[in-house]
């Protein structure tokens, strides 16, 4: 494999922190790496001075000759009054970029809910972000840094960038460096994984799953490694070797010294239990949906639906940004009414949630953590043992000095993990979680499983994080477009379905010959309205026609060629040619007479 780039002797110093010291490190053709850690280690550093967007006080970094290095920072942004197809494709002619495969792979993966003429400055951040993804992606790199690309991707988006990358170069050559906290994506798109802690770097062979691995055996040789943080490490490599779903076949488990690392532990959960523990908590009653349906204006967000939430459930809800999920989380905490329907709750519900907008904590802004930690009860029964909220505190990674400081000062991971322990400490029996995993590590994202693990109540998560659902939850609904429905097989069955509907999108909209009704004509006009993915989805069809019939062009162009260098009385030779040609010029009329009914349509 070839060398691409290496660091030698990289120093980086702020103001009141060493971040890496004396580090060493190369990437070649082929390496798939993800990079992990602790928030505040320095990963993004890392990245950002092995991609040279950042200067080391020392040390240096050495590109060979001619590699082509590309970023994601979390930083990029475009002027807001640029608009989206010149960000994407800059000034290339439609016909160029149109022809690039690459390039409709990303446009579609990526930007399908993005309207194409469209000004950055219109957009939601999660739109621009996947707008600076997409721009990066449609280049030629030989070194590709990804800080947080997941971020606002959906499920189907961070499985759709996963293929894209494992896909994008030759096997052996090319390299990717990413840095995510997104557990299944190092799994799915990485090879090696790099952990950055206390300005130095270890190495591992495999993804995320093959590092938890290493990492145990590591530790438990060295003994130097707390009991607590081992136990964890423990718990979270028996759920992957006891048949977690959708695990990665890149990382090879050494199943021997995985099996001898585990053999003390326990299920990750005991369901009996927790079950028995929630029905004497909530009774038979929990939240009851008969019918219900939620709509704004004429828009329908969500369809007529029944759900009987059951005392200990523990289920993922699934679906696109903006499908209703937390519409949904919103009818069950009761802050949206139903537009028909009823909802019924069992007397005794006693409901938190943990929403993405950390407003529960904005009245206490100004309250010193300590504060805001003596207003709650003096103990809570995690794993059927007693602990202070100083000790939860800990085990979510604040030090003592986290408690003197005011909430406000916090970091944006540390008030995540703080609602979370308030809300825990409220001891509720229904617990909403919307998105709760913003802004965590690794590291953090482990310590909340935990928790989550012997808390015995109904349990409703709502995120784009596989790994998370995956394993606190034990199944999964997904609101495809405003329907509630079940998915007995799991995150693959709602990924499969979200294929088949994207095939479809243009289906529905029937192609109407002249003479057509106003009525249906109208209907297709509103389909494919300016922005719309039914209109983006047309378009990009266009261009592919347009492509296809180029490509069928040539080849009528050769085979014109070879029919005149063939005899007049060579049959033989002369009728697969001709027949060739015949069938390459139906084909032509069939794409012509698709283009042409599709141009009158997006008139």
């Amino acid at each position: 494999m070839g060398h691409l780039l290496g660091a030698n002797n990289l120093h980086l110093e702020f103001p009141t922190k060493v971040v890496l010291e004396s580090l060493t490190v190369g990437i070649n053709d082929g390496d798939r790496i993800g990079v992990v850690g602790r928030n505040g280690e320095g990963k993004s550093s890392l990245i950002r001075l092995l991609a040279r967007r950042l200067a080391p006080d020392s040390g240096e970094v050495i590109l060979r000759g001619g590699v082509r290095v590309g970023m994601l920072d979390q930083t990029d942004l475009y002027p807001p009054e640029h608009l989206v197809k010149t960000v994407v494709v800059g000034e290339r002619e439609e016909h160029e970029w149109a022809g690039d495969a690459r390039v409709r792979d990303v446009i579609t993966g990526l930007l399908s809910d993005v309207p194409w003429s469209g000004k950055i400055g219109d957009l939601s951040g999660g739109q621009s972000r996947r707008v600076s993804l997409a721009a990066l992606l449609v280049q030629d790199w030989d070194v590709i840094f990804l800080d947080e690309p997941t971020n606002h991707l959906d499920v189907t988006g961070v499985a759709w960038l996963a293929d894209h990358l494992n896909r994008r170069w030759p096997v052996g050559s090319g390299a990717l460096v990413v840095v995510t906290h997104d557990r299944w994506f190092l799994d799915a798109a990485t090879e090696m994984t790099w952990e950055v802690h206390d300005t130095t770097m270890d190495i591992y062979e495999g993804g995320y799953a093959a590092y938890i691995l290493q990492r145990v055996e590591r530790d438990r040789s060295s003994q130097v490694s707390e009991a607590k943080r081992q136990n964890l490490l423990k718990k979270e490599l028996a759920w992957l070797r006891r048949g977690a779903p959708a695990r990665t076949a890149k990382p090879k488990f050494r199943i021997e010294a995985a099996q001898a690392l585990i053999s003390d532990v326990p299920e990750i959960r005991d369901p009996v239990t927790l079950s028995q523990l929630s029905t004497t908590r909530l009774g038979k009653k929990v939240i009851e949906l008969d019918e219900v349906s939620v709509s704004f204006g004429d828009t329908v967000i969500l369809k007529p639906l029944t759900w009987r939430l059951a005392p200990g459930e523990r289920t993922g809800i699934l679906g696109a940004n903006g499908a209703g999920k937390s519409t949904l989380l919103a009818l069950l905490s009761g802050s949206q009414s139903p537009t028909t329907g009823r909802i019924s709750r069992g007397s005794t519900v006693n409901l938190s949630l943990l929403d993405q907008r950390l407003a529960t904590l904005d009245e206490v802004a100004n309250d010193r953590v300590s504060e805001v930690i003596a207003r709650h009860k003096t103990s809570y029964r995690a794993g059927g043992v007693e602990v202070t909220p100083g000790q939860l505190l800990e085990r979510l990674g604040f030090s003592s000095a986290h408690l003197s400081a005011r909430v406000f000062e916090l970091s944006g991971g540390q008030k995540r993990r703080l609602q979370f322990l308030l809300e825990l400490l409220r001891e509720p029996n229904v617990l909403l979680l919307d998105e709760p995993t913003n802004d965590l590590d690794t590291d953090m994202l482990r310590a909340m499983e935990d928790l989550l693990d012997t808390w015995p109540g109904t349990l409703i998560v709502v995120s784009h994080d596989r790994y998370l659902l995956e394993r606190v939850t034990d199944q999964q609904y997904a609101i495809i477009e405003g329907e509630f429905r079940h998915m007995p097989g799991g995150i693959d069955q709602y990924l499969t379905l979200e294929k088949a509907k994207d095939s479809r999108a243009l289906t529905h909209i029937t192609l109407e010959a002249p003479g057509t009704s106003p009525t249906s004509q109208a209907n297709v006009a509103s389909a494919l309205r300016a922005g719309s993915k039914e209109r983006r989805l047309a378009e990009k069809e266009l261009n592919s026609l347009q492509t296809k019939m180029g490509n069928i062009d040539q080849k009528l162009a050769a085979l014109d060629v070879a029919l005149l260098a063939v005899a007049p009385d060579d049959y033989d030779t002369m009728g697969p040619l001709a027949s060739e040609r015949s069938s390459l010029e139906n084909d032509k009329s069939a794409l012509e007479t698709r283009w042409l009914e599709l141009g009158a349509l997006l008139e």
